[in-house]
């Protein structure tokens, strides 16, 4: 049997791939991630407390499970996940997630530390005051309704309540090409913006942000973005604000000082923010700070300890800004549906213009609403009134007549619906007090519908109704600023002087052959670096480096890699130190060939067992991670063979070969790298380079001779080995060391 061909269709993949995607990413946007302008809700919220209100959890009920609300959300309306739909209600009831939460809940809902909400078994919840005021007018016909996903009910396709819940409790979400993120913000500020966007006094965008200075964080914090920054986010919609704790630097009894936070940035998790700066004290790399303590209850309160009393308090906080999660910067996409849920970026005033605009809308419609309920309710109050004046005759056609309801419409051309009603009154309406209140019932609806008639028709009415309406929300959700803004100058965050933060002593470094490094308090006296004492079989690599606790050794090994360390994090002088593989990735056939104080304006020599070379700066070799920084690019058996410093007035380079021909040119005929394997110094027949040094010409070359004399020969005329880079050079002088090494002379003791 041949399958059905209609069921077939024909199409090229990728053209029905895209448009199905295109549905997918439609769908996405509009049902799941970007919230509408008009409410500032998603889907999954609006349709939260919606469930939440058709079960009366408003505020003045009681609690009732969150699984109770979760189940009818996601079976009635909402068909997702439990836990997606629980973590939306979770979130609405955070205190430090909403400005202004929109669920009450009873129970562990997470807290700042981010720790998660308990199951839904165990939670409760009711709805917020402010929650409630957002749907208010849902019975009054000023919002359409759509059926829900399996047409069994029907749900509001937005809230009509008068409270402008986007930008004051903001949103973040993630579609498909497209994405939103907008801060809270003070609701008391936004509703005073709409009044006098109403009013006509905000004429720009600078008269509106004299308005809403910016973003109002539930945490609270401190905004240090200048004015100028904040406007052109808002103006275009897109931006960033650089947000910061709220630190303040306490004295304590005997001149000492701490530290202390209490209020940190928006979306920071407390707990991973400790581990943050424990980790800083733990690897060293923020020496001025001693200890950090959290001592929070229902308050942040995070204490921060100095190294010492001495330490600049401005540095250290400044430093904490720098390297941790207490300056945080939070993104600004305006990015919403519009009322005909179109996507797109919106101005902070576009957004508050649109929802104004809606919320004329909703005014008209409720204002139609009641007009169409007081008709009706008109209808039915003449039709009493006429029976009151006509009662006896009414109770003679209801006693005797077969079809009263007739006959009444008939004699007192009255409405089915009058009729009706007539025929349903009770008996004990049938007295004269009822009909006097029956005049004035009719007298005030006729009034009202007067005034609703006149508020419909009349733009200016509106504008002052909805003013009035909004004074009144002021007063009664508006509240103190949470978020300081204290503009800091672009220029007061210059790069930090790291060495600013190190305690300037002197120290000795010592490494051995076995590579145990160790750093000495002090610069030591030549004469006592034989009392220096080493593990059995080990002794003394090179000569020890006399620097400061700020200072960085460059380390260099032979595979061409180089290392930096910081002179305050070297191990003590008690001791025989820590193996420097501990503070470096060497590897373990790689053995070090030059240690020695570097600074980034620094020049050096570098060159490799093969003859090859080139002159590099201390800004190149610098490698701040314990896996270096690859500085020659070696060929299939070299190595590195020197790593020296350049003197500031070196002219000319002197090497060596292990042929002990020595060969002495210009220093600017090496090129200047950052990282290569150089060009040739040198060429042998055998052997390869021993040693290389720059120096001046004029001065000539010294060497020391040896022994406890302490002297020192020196070789000034040079010509006989001055050639061309490259060349293979003359038979060093006589009495040059036999190990073929520029070594240096020995310093003068202290």
């Amino acid at each position: 049997m041949r399958p059905d061909d209609t069921s077939v269709i024909d199409t090229p993949f990728d053209s029905a791939l895209s448009e199905r995607y295109l549905v997918y990413a439609l769908s996405t946007i509009t049902a799941r991630s970007l919230p509408d302008v008009r409410d500032g809700l998603k889907p999954v919220h609006r349709r939260l407390l919606w469930a939440m209100r058709l079960l009366r959890l408003d505020p003045a009920s009681g609690y009732k499970k969150c699984a109770r609300v979760v189940g009818d959300v996601i079976g009635k309306y909402h068909p997702h996940g439990d836990q997606s739909v629980y973590d939306a209600m979770v979130r609405l009831a955070q205190d430090f997630a909403l400005r202004y939460p929109l669920v009450d809940g009873q129970g562990n809902f997470g807290n700042i530390d981010g720790d998660n909400a308990a199951a839904y078994r165990y939670t409760e919840a009711r709805l917020t005051a402010i929650a409630q005021q957002l749907m208010n007018g849902l019975d009054e016909g000023t919002v359409a309704f759509k059926p829900t996903y399996n047409g069994e009910e029907e749900e509001p396709e937005v809230f009509p309540g008068l409270f402008p819940n986007l930008l004051a409790n903001g949103a973040s979400g993630i579609a498909v090409g497209m994405a939103t993120s907008i801060p809270p913000h003070n609701a008391g500020e936004l509703i005073q913006a709409s009044i006098d966007l109403i009013e006509g006094k905000i004429k720009d965008d600078r008269d509106l942000m004299q308005v809403v200075r910016g973003p109002d964080f539930p945490t609270g914090g401190i905004l240090v973005d200048d004015e100028d920054v904040i406007t052109r986010a808002y103006v275009g919609g897109r931006g960033s604000f650089r947000l910061r704790a709220r630190i303040e630097k306490v004295v304590e009894k005997g001149g000492g000082w701490h530290l202390l936070v209490h209020e940190i940035p928006y979306g920071v998790q407390k707990g991973k923010l400790i581990e943050q700066i424990a980790d800083l004290i733990a690897n060293k790399k923020l020496p001025i700070l001693a200890d950090v303590r959290d001592e929070s209850d229902e308050q942040v309160r995070i204490v921060l300890e100095p190294r010492s009393r001495t330490v600049d308090a401005a540095l250290l906080e400044e430093s904490l800004y720098r390297l941790t999660e207490l300056e945080v910067r939070f993104p600004l996409n305006l990015n919403v549906l519009d009322k005909t849920r179109t996507p797109g970026v919106m101005s902070l005033r576009e957004a508050l213009v649109a929802w104004l605009d809606f919320q004329f809308e909703v005014l008209v419609n409720r204002s139609n609403h009641r007009i169409g309920k007081i008709d009706d309710r008109l209808e039915l109050v003449d039709g009493f009134i006429i029976a009151f004046l006509n009662l006896d005759r009414v109770i003679e056609i209801i006693r005797t007549e077969d079809e009263p309801k007739a006959v009444m419409i008939a004699e007192f051309e009255l409405t089915d619906r009058q009729a009706e009603a007539i025929l349903n009154m009770r008996l004990r309406q049938l007295r004269k007090l009822e009909e006097m209140e029956l005049n004035k019932e009719r007298a005030a609806l006729a009034k009202e519908r007067e005034e609703l008639d006149r508020l419909v028709g009349s733009r200016d009415r509106q504008k002052t109704r909805l003013r009035k309406d909004l004074t009144a929300l002021k007063e009664k959700f508006g509240d103190p600023r949470k978020t300081d803004i204290r503009p800091v100058a672009a220029a007061a965050r210059t790069e930090i002087d790291w060495t600013q933060m190190i305690e300037k002593e002197p120290i000795t470094v010592i490494l051995s052959q076995r590579g145990w490094i160790r750093a000495m308090r002090g610069h030591l006296a030549r004469s006592e670096y034989d009392s220096l004492k080493f593990r059995e079989g080990d002794e003394l690599w090179g000569e020890p480096i006399h620097a400061q606790t700020t200072d960085r050794l460059l380390v260099a090994a032979d595979n061409g890699r180089v290392y930096t360390l910081g002179g305050d994090k070297l191990p003590g002088g008690r001791g025989f130190g820590e193996p420097i593989r501990l503070a470096i990735d060497l590897e373990a056939e790689s053995e070090i060939v030059a240690m020695f104080v570097v600074r980034p304006e620094m020049r050096m020599l570098a060159a490799s067992s093969d003859g090859r070379g080139f002159v590099t700066t201390g800004e190149a070799v610098l490698a701040e991670t314990r896996k270096g920084k690859q500085l020659m690019n070696l060929r299939p058996k070299a190595k590195v063979a020197a790593l020296k410093p350049v003197p500031a007035n070196a002219d000319s380079v002197a090497v060596i070969g292990e042929n002990r021909k020595m060969l002495v040119f210009k220093l600017d005929e090496l090129p200047e790298l950052g990282r290569g394997s150089g060009v040739q110094l040198q060429r042998y027949r055998d052997g390869g380079l021993s040693d290389t040094m720059a120096f001046v010409l004029a001065e000539g070359i010294s060497w020391p001779l040896g022994g406890e004399s302490g002297r020192v020969r020196s070789e000034t005329d040079l010509t006989p080995w001055r050639a061309i880079r490259g060349a293979s050079g003359r038979i060093a002088p006589n009495g040059f060391p036999r190990s073929n090494k520029f070594e240096p002379v020995p310093p003068i003791s202290t």
